[in-house]
């Protein structure tokens, strides 16, 4: 059952036809629980030849209107106004999985134990994701949440002092984990790898206005 809200906003995007085709195709990804296009044609209920469900599992995936700007976004809103009260604190997890020859780049909001999709892109390398492309996927999120106070969660491939630095002229709090071989000024010039400050699982060490490094040269988060 798709919730009112989302029907709602899919009938100003999509024909009669179009709706119930997603209707359909929703709940069969479900129980299906993969997106291969030709496994969903040979189970897809229409009594036209597999081939024939194919092609038009592809043109309705290939229509123009499918985006995540005009179909996501504007349910990502609606979500947020109804249950998120405006200066909300909100946590934003940016994440990035790799398959094979597809390296997906994920933005998600942290809700009750779960992570809701906001972005997502394609990277066009394999490997850790760069500043740009980290910055790039971030701008098309932060602009949703700019009535609330969000938090942008990373964890060791995104510890870069560029990003955070970034992330703060955007007005956007942060906690990105850094790997244990960087260094921070516990004094002035005085530099102490993490894994020497003699910290364990479940205690916490607080410092604030310190520099951090992973090589000689130096920038201020």
């Amino acid at each position: 059952m798709i919730p009112t809200f989302y029907l709602i906003h899919l009938k100003k995007q999509l024909s009669l036809a179009q709706l119930k085709l997603i209707e359909i195709l929703l709940p069969l990804i479900q129980s299906e629980k993969q997106v291969r296009l030709e496994r969903l044609a040979r189970v897809f209920p229409y009594p036209i030849t597999t081939e024939s469900r194919r092609r038009k599992l592809q043109r309705f995936l290939d229509l123009p209107n499918l985006t995540i700007s005009l179909i996501w976004f504007p349910l990502i809103t609606y979500w947020l106004t109804t249950y998120c009260p405006i200066g909300t604190r909100l946590s934003i997890a940016i994440d990035r999985s790799q398959w094979g020859s597809i390296n997906l780049f994920m933005v998600s909001l942290i809700w009750e134990k779960r992570a809701i999709p906001l972005y997502w892109s394609l990277l066009p390398k394999l490997g850790n994701s760069n500043f740009e492309s980290q910055t790039g996927n971030l701008q098309q999120v932060l602009p949703l949440f700019s009535e609330y106070k969000v938090i942008v969660l990373g964890d060791r491939e995104f510890c870069s002092v560029d990003l955070g630095n970034w992330l703060r002229e955007k007005g956007v709090f942060f906690c990105l984990r850094l790997k244990k071989n960087h260094c921070i000024e516990t004094e002035h010039l005085v530099w102490q790898r993490l894994d020497e400050l003699g910290i364990v699982p479940g205690t916490s060490l607080y410092f604030q206005g310190k520099r951090v490094r992973k090589t000689r040269a130096s920038n201020r988060i």
